[in-house]
């Protein structure tokens, strides 16, 4: 009866001590964070460059939506652009070099004429005091010399005018409706490109939601990407546990189909219990509280794993 009693109490040592040094197993599943594509635009799918199922790179062709409209506004809105930019260089220019040199022509013509009635001014001037001419040849021969002189100096303002470019104020005003131009061309080009959508991941297309010619609402979501860096464990740990744990703490996963074992770290742990039944909290209460546990595998690892899969969380002993 004692030999018996000494074996009992060795058995229960044995177990309690192989307990403690054992790891701690809790069932999980994996979960993914997929990542909606949608356009900001709305029009007809035009074309669809992926599957479902398919693997695909970052920068890879999603979807393309019809653009025409956005084509013409965006030919439009060039042909606009490049008409203004010729105004304000025109502006800024002053006269074309035709209507210059036809002012210069004047001048020339009017400068000889000048000089001319100068000359002639000058003559009767000097013969009038010995009554060679009369007064009013005097007269009229100033009166030339005045008028020729002051033609000359019209056609140099004139010339001087034709040189210079528009009003400051003008060309302010070309130069503003250009900025706003360009605003409207930047614009047209966005359009069209939020028409067509590249991925930014290398991803799994996990689901596409619409087929080529069917119409599709602004912010659709038309293709469905799971990043392996999106596929994540959940899993359940009692209170004890979840104090215990620290965020980066490693764990083990289990596939329940292979056995195959996966390294992956917690990334969140909840603050709050996920789970509790309708009990008195106490001391003895404590360990049917529930706590949620989020980790994530490395990127290699990720796609070995399908959200829903049930799998086994290890918590090694330390």
């Amino acid at each position: 009866m004692k030999k018996t009693a000494l074996l009992s109490l060795f058995f229960v040592l044995l177990m309690s001590g192989c307990q403690s040094t054992d790891p701690q197993m809790y069932n999980g599943y994996a979960e993914g964070e997929f990542v909606n594509v949608s356009s900001t635009q709305s029009g007809k799918l035009d074309k669809l460059f992926v599957t479902r199922g398919a693997q695909i790179s970052a920068n890879d062709n999603l979807f393309a939506l019809e653009c025409e409209s956005e084509v013409l506004a965006l030919q439009q809105a060039q042909a606009d652009l490049a008409a203004a930019e010729a105004t304000l260089s025109d502006y800024q220019k002053g006269a074309r070099p035709e209507e210059i040199r036809v002012i210069e022509a004047q001048l020339s013509q009017a400068v000889a004429s000048a000089e001319n009635a100068a000359r002639e001014f000058e003559r009767n001037s000097a013969l009038f005091p010995t009554n060679a001419v009369s007064k009013t040849q005097l007269d009229a021969s100033e009166a030339l010399a005045k008028s020729t002189s002051a033609k000359v100096k019209e056609l140099k303002n004139s010339l001087n005018v034709a040189k210079l470019s528009k009003r400051p104020d003008q060309i302010k005003a070309q130069k503003d409706r250009i900025a706003q131009l360009r605003s409207v061309l930047k614009q047209a080009q966005w359009k069209i490109d939020e028409k067509g959508v590249k991925s930014r991941y290398q991803a799994l297309v996990y689901d596409t939601l619409y087929r080529e010619g069917e119409f599709v609402p602004q912010g659709g979501i038309i293709v469905r990407l799971l990043p392996p860096q999106n596929i994540k464990i959940r899993f359940f740990v009692p209170q004890k546990i979840a104090e215990s744990l620290q965020i980066g703490t490693n764990i083990s996963i289990t596939q329940r189909s292979d056995g195959k074992k996966i390294t992956a770290h917690v990334t969140y742990i909840s603050p709050e219990a996920e789970f509790t039944p309708p009990i008195i909290y106490s001391n003895e209460s404590k360990s049917k509280l529930s706590y949620m546990i989020e980790a994530y595998p490395s990127k290699n690892d990720a796609p070995l794993l399908h959200p829903g899969q049930p799998v086994e969380v290890t918590l090694e002993h330390h």
